[in-house]
């Protein structure tokens, strides 16, 4: 199954280890420390605003839908293909 991080982007739901909430993990040092360390694998999916933060295995999307429509998202692939379970961060 795949999860639809917008703007036509789409990445196989097994592929995702953790969404973060944007707004509410960008104040934190560990957050900004590791998408520092890790800015060569980031891909920004839209001209405006990150809402969420999604990690895999080889890339970062920083994705315009917020993290709870990329949780439903999320569930729904898990729900069909329920072979590996999503981290989601968010307050």
């Amino acid at each position: 199954m795949y999860i639809h991080l917008g703007d036509d982007f789409v990445v196989p739901s097994k592929d995702v280890l953790f969404i973060l909430d944007y707004s509410s993990s960008k104040p934190s040092e560990i957050v900004s420390g590791f998408l520092e360390k890790q800015k060569e694998k980031i891909i920004q999916l839209s001209e405006g605003d990150a809402k969420s933060i999604v990690v895999t295995e080889k890339h970062i999307y920083f994705s315009p839908l917020a993290s709870s429509t990329l949780k439903k998202r999320a569930h729904l692939a898990f729900d069909i293909d329920s072979t590996r379970k999503i981290s989601i961060m968010a307050p």
